[in-house]
């Protein structure tokens, strides 16, 4: 009673491809191996970073920044 046979499982199987069918479950398996993928990129990046000096690193970070506009929001009245 602890554990599940293999029937089971393919029964559970059967049921969540009727329930959600081929396609969906593709697109829901191909979106899932991109998100690895990109957090895998990003943990490379972030690696990447760690060895350079800190004024490359803080030069790279105020490059990004130079393009950005500070704007105030005002209130409505």
């Amino acid at each position: 009673m602890g554990s599940f046979s293999i029937w089971h499982w393919l029964i559970v199987l059967l049921i969540v491809v009727m329930v959600f069918g081929t396609k969906k479950l593709k697109n829901m398996g191909s979106d899932l191996g991109g998100a690895v993928k990109g957090f895998k990129d990003g943990m490379k990046d972030g690696a990447a970073d760690a060895d350079k000096p800190a004024d490359q690193v803080s030069h790279a970070a105020g490059a990004a920044q130079k393009g950005t506009i500070d704007v105030e929001a005002k209130t409505k009245s």
